[in-house]
């Protein structure tokens, strides 16, 4: 009993080092994929040396059709900016990409397959929508769009660094 209470306290105690260092590790993966593309290096050209993570078919069709919805979801936003409608763009972050979105994707099914990293990959950017949708409420409140867009970026970070990191078999 007390070898498992100091084996939690130290959990607590390490998981936001090891978060905060496999989050560095990820945007340092993206950082070079940026300096990559900027330097016209020919990707396709490049092995493929992400970590294949195996899903059971269903549940990889299931979040396959997630991501996509991911992609919409920025398409979405990204119009709402445009319209300068900052209310409906930060909705539409929390409702399908923000933290409120988490049982609509059936998250903790498909946390039960990733790896750590990737877990915390997917948090980071649902934890960066929900950030995003409050940025885009104070854009509609202040008519400074500067911070939400800073912050929307922040999101797709996440989503490429996760991409160049793993890819689902």
């Amino acid at each position: 009993m007390k070898f498992r209470l100091l084996t939690a306290i130290a959990i607590v105690l390490t998981a936001p080092g090891a978060l905060a260092q496999t989050h560095e590790s990820m945007m340092q993966m993206m950082h070079h994929h940026q300096q990559d593309v900027a330097a016209g290096t020919p990707e396709a050209l490049a092995p493929d040396t992400r970590r294949a993570v195996h899903f059971p078919r269903a549940l990889r069709e299931h979040t396959l059709a997630s991501m996509r919805d991911h992609l919409l979801t920025l398409q979405k936003i990204q119009e709402a900016l445009a319209k300068q409608d900052y209310d409906l763009a930060g909705n539409v972050a929390e409702q399908r990409l923000g933290m409120s979105s988490m049982a609509l994707h059936d998250a903790d099914e498909v946390a039960k397959y990733m790896p750590r990293g990737m877990q915390q990959a997917g948090m980071a950017m649902h934890r960066s929508a929900s950030r995003f949708a409050l940025a885009a409420g104070n854009a509609s409140a202040t008519g400074d769009v500067k911070p939400a867009l800073e912050a929307l970026s922040k999101v797709t970070a996440n989503c490429v660094a996760c991409h160049a990191a793993y890819r689902l078999k």
